[in-house]
């Protein structure tokens, strides 16, 4: 029997290395492309599409099963996204570069979402109930701490590097170092993650997993008022896919076609930082009035803090501010609205949707309706840019905000008392 391994010196790097690979495609690879000159529009709906291998994983995630190694597939799948980073570096210089940059983020994204599902599976095999929590704050720490690398140390490096070697030839090279830096922590990972490297047997076969996950999908649909609460989370991230999509764009357009005019090191300032770490601030602080409140009475706080970013950037576009401690406030509050408002969602997933026999499949599907209410709204927020401009689309946004405000009267709610356990379907 294997002698069980100090999660720390595991957990780190494991959900480090998730969201590196995360936020390289949902969050810099559009600032990156804004830089080398491509529209909002392809920008909004590339990026979208991408994002889809995260909506769609609890699909396939059952059949993770039949490789019962989950530590095969995490390492499988950090070396194989070490390779796409090495491609993106390769891509960015062929004449075609924006269709093979695409071909190959979409490579990164779903051995990324195949990463996250086998990630989460081996977190919860290799530790009891006692120690899960005792390292989730580890978890949500660590993922967090790729999303500061990302946008404050990647994208900083990316901006020094653009004004000393040009855009493509700057991310070509943040690109390679990245490879090389998913890969040796890959190697690391090799090491010291729980688990062997082989494949065990497994009793389970294709056929008695696609039968499965048709069960928990019939169950799912057949909840009372399931309809109406797919609505509210698709409406609930309405406004929030737009803003988020476009206000980092709107942060790096030219002053002159109505954005702030920030160099790419600027931004990396704003969201780096001051960004992230508003965003953690009112990430805990939403989790900890919702858990005083009950989710029901917080729920409408919530929305109305979801709605803080959309005045926010309304605010940047009407006045322009071109002082950085200006600016920088206003992100500062934006992503602290999104963080204390986001928490609603995953709690409302948690106890209005997921409970019933197969909870913690229903809660994947949630989660996937949830993001694929995101990819909706990014989908779409490009050409309704472009076709306003950015002070009344941001105007608009605010707009979007108020059909989940309303849906409150409408949707299935848990009861004030409502805890995370499951209760009959």
């Amino acid at each position: 029997m294997e002698v069980q391994k100090n999660p720390m010196r595991w957990v780190p790097t494991l959900y480090f290395v998730q969201g590196m690979q995360f936020f390289v495609v949902m969050l810099i690879a559009g600032l990156m492309f804004k830089n080398m000159g491509v529209a909002n529009d392809d920008i909004a709906e590339w990026t979208a599409v991408l994002g889809l291998a995260w909506a769609i994983k609890p699909l396939w995630s059952p059949f993770l099963e039949l490789t019962r190694s989950k530590k095969l597939i995490v390492v499988g799948m950090q070396y194989l996204g070490a390779v796409g980073l090495g491609l993106m570096a390769l891509a960015l210089h062929l004449p075609h570069w924006f269709g093979a940059a695409i071909i190959v983020l979409f490579l990164i994204a779903y051995a990324s979402a195949t990463h996250d599902i086998a990630c989460d599976g081996l977190y919860m095999a290799s530790l009891d109930s006692k120690r899960q929590a005792v390292y989730a704050g580890w978890q949500g720490a660590f993922f967090n701490g790729a999303r500061f690398f990302i946008t404050g140390v990647v994208l900083k490096l990316a901006g020094y590097l653009e004004g000393e070697m040009g855009v493509f030839s700057a991310w070509s090279s943040v690109f390679a170092m990245l490879a090389v830096l998913v890969a040796v922590l890959a190697t690391y990972n090799a090491r010291f993650l729980p688990g062997t490297l082989s494949a065990e047997h497994s009793e389970l076969t294709a056929s008695g997993v696609a039968a499965m996950l048709k069960d928990v999908v019939i169950d799912f649909f057949s909840k009372p008022g399931i309809w109406r609460a797919v609505l509210f989370i698709v409406m609930f991230r309405l406004a929030e896919g737009q803003v988020q999509t476009i206000g980092p764009l709107f942060l790096l357009e030219a002053r002159a076609k109505g954005g702030l005019g920030l160099t790419t090191g600027q931004v990396a300032d704003v969201y780096g930082w001051v960004g992230t770490g508003s965003f953690l601030v009112g990430s805990v602080l939403g989790g900890w009035v919702t858990s005083k409140l009950s989710l029901k009475r917080a729920m409408p706080l919530l929305l109305v803090a979801m709605s803080i970013p959309n005045v926010t950037f309304y605010y940047l576009a009407s006045q322009l501010p071109s002082d950085m401690p200006h600016v920088a406030a206003a992100v500062g509050v934006e992503m602290f609205g999104y963080g204390f408002g986001f928490v609603g969602m995953i709690l409302y997933i948690m106890q209005a949707v997921a409970p019933g026999r197969f909870q913690t499949a229903h809660y994947a599907l949630g989660s996937g309706v949830m993001q694929l209410g995101f990819i909706f709204s990014k989908f779409i927020s490009g050409k309704i840019q472009i076709a306003m401009g950015y002070e009344h689309f941001f105007a608009w946004t605010i707009a979007c905000g108020v059909p989940a405000l309303l849906l409150l009267l409408w949707v299935p709610m848990p009861r004030a008392s409502a805890s995370a356990e499951a209760v009959p379907a």
